[in-house]
């Protein structure tokens, strides 16, 4: 019977962080996408509502990355 890693270093927990992060920040930007579309067919200058909406979208997804990996960082100590 296989031990439990007392430190939880598995590289299949890495691999899903890894995965998580990446996702983490093509979602945001995604979304951010999807909404400076939304709003630029609404309130004019669709390039520039689009432009900001990806800039929003991928500076919240690098906060929520920086938040997911103090998280994790914090559960290996």
């Amino acid at each position: 019977m296989q031990q439990k890693d007392p430190n939880n270093q598995s590289p299949w927990r890495a691999a899903g962080l890894v995965t998580a992060l990446g996702l983490d920040i093509v979602v945001c930007t995604m979304i951010g996408y999807f909404a400076g579309s939304y709003a630029g067919k609404y309130f004019g200058s669709p390039t520039a509502w689009t432009v900001g909406g990806v800039l929003v979208g991928f500076a919240i997804g690098i906060i929520t990355v920086v938040l997911m990996l103090k998280k994790f960082l914090e559960d290996n100590a």
